[in-house]
C-alpha cells in the first residue's frame, strides 16, 4: 500500500451510544447499516451487552445490530432498588422504550438467560415487530427450571429475610466464574476479563440488593410462560436454537419442547455451558447468518 492509497475498511465500525430518557441514561452498542434488518440483542445475568463484543462485529456486515445494557447492568444507569423498582416488566419497558427511540420499527430477537422474558414480553407487546427469534439457553418452559433454581424458587415461594440472604451466594465472584466455565471442556478458551468485568458491576454498591429484587422479579415470568407459548403458536417467528447443552442453569430440557409450539425451527445444541458465545461464537454467527439469509432477513 503506497502512502497516499485510499483505506477502505472491511467492517462496519461498533458504536457506543447512550440515550437518555425516564432519568435514566440507557446505553447500547450498534453497528451496521440502518437500512439492514435489525437483530435485538438481549444480554443475561450477570452480564452485559459485553457478551456480544465479538459478535456485533462479526454480524454488522449483514444486519443492524444494537444491544443494550439494562439498568443497574454494565455502562446503564443504576438507580437505588428503593428508587426504581427492578423488575422484568420494567426492564421490558426500558428496551421498549430505546426501540422506540431509534427506530426500531422491526427485528429479530436474540434472547439469552434473562435476555428471554425480556424478549419474549416485548414480543407480546409488539407481536407484529419480531421477524424472527435467535434463542441462546434462554427459557421458556417449565421444564427447562431445574435443580438450580430450588432455592430461588424458595424465594419466590416465601421471600423472607432469610430466603432472600440464601441465595447471596450468586453475586459472588465464586459463583460469576463459575457461570463461564462450568460445563466448558477446554477453559483456555475463556477470556477472564468476562466474569472480572461482570463482577466489577455486581460489586457496586446497591447492586447486589438490585439482583436479588431482579432473582425475585424471575417467579413473574413464569406465569407468562403459556403466554409466551401461545405466541409462538400463532406467529410462528422462524426460531434458531444455538444452545450450551452443558449449561446447569437453563440445560438442554429447555431448548427441546420449543418445536412443541414452533413449526420453523432449528435446533443446535452445543458442547459448551452458559454463555455459549466465548467458546462457540464463530460458529453462532454463522448459524444466524445462514438462518437469518435462507428467512431473506439479511444483506
Amino acid at each position: 500500500m503506497t502512502a497516499d492509497s485510499p483505506f477502505v475498511p472491511t467492517q462496519h465500525p461498533v458504536h457506543y451510544n447512550t440515550i437518555r430518557f425516564n432519568e435514566l441514561e440507557i446505553f447500547y452498542r450498534e453497528a451496521g447499516l440502518q437500512t439492514a434488518p435489525t437483530i435485538l440483542l438481549l444480554h443475561g445475568f450477570p452480564t452485559s451487552s459485553n457478551m456480544f463484543r465479538n459478535l456485533i462485529p462479526r454480524l454488522a456486515k449483514s444486519f443492524h445490530v444494537v444491544a443494550p445494557d439494562y439498568p443497574g447492568f454494565g455502562q446503564s444507569s443504576m438507580p437505588n432498588h428503593k428508587d426504581f423498582e427492578y423488575t422484568f416488566e420494567n426492564l421490558t419497558n426500558v428496551v421498549e422504550q430505546l426501540a422506540e427511540k431509534i427506530e426500531l420499527a422491526n427485528y429479530s430477537l436474540y434472547v439469552m438467560d434473562y435476555g428471554a422474558p425480556v424478549g419474549y414480553r416485548l414480543a407480546l407487546r409488539h407481536p407484529e415487530r419480531v421477524q424472527a427469534l435467535i434463542v441462546q439457553n434462554g427459557n421458556a418452559y417449565e421444564e427447562g427450571l431445574l435443580e438450580f433454581w430450588n432455592p430461588i424458587k424458595k424465594y419466590w415461594k416465601d421471600p423472607t429475610p432469610e430466603n432472600r440472604e440464601g441465595i447471596r451466594f450468586l453475586v459472588d465472584p465464586k459463583s460469576t466464574r463459575w457461570q463461564y466455565e462450568n460445563g466448558v471442556a477446554d477453559r483456555t478458551l475463556l477470556d477472564p476479563t468476562t466474569w472480572t468485568l461482570d463482577q466489577v458491576g455486581l460489586d457496586r454498591p446497591g447492586n447486589a440488593d438490585i439482583q436479588l429484587d431482579l432473582f425475585l422479579s424471575y417467579g413473574t415470568n413464569v406465569p407468562l410462560y403459556p403466554e409466551f407459548q401461545a405466541f409462538f403458536r400463532q406467529y410462528q417467528p422462524p426460531t434458531l436454537i444455538v444452545w450450551g447443552k452443558n449449561d446447569f442453569i437453563f440445560p438442554a430440557e429447555g431448548a427441546s419442547p420449543y418445536p412443541r409450539d414452533l413449526k420453523d425451527v432449528e435446533t443446535h445444541l452445543l458442547d459448551t455451558g452458559h454463555f455459549a458465545l466465548e467458546t462457540h461464537g464463530e460458529e453462532i454467527a454463522s448459524r444466524i447468518e445462514g438462518f437469518l439469509r435462507q428467512h431473506k432477513l439479511a444483506l
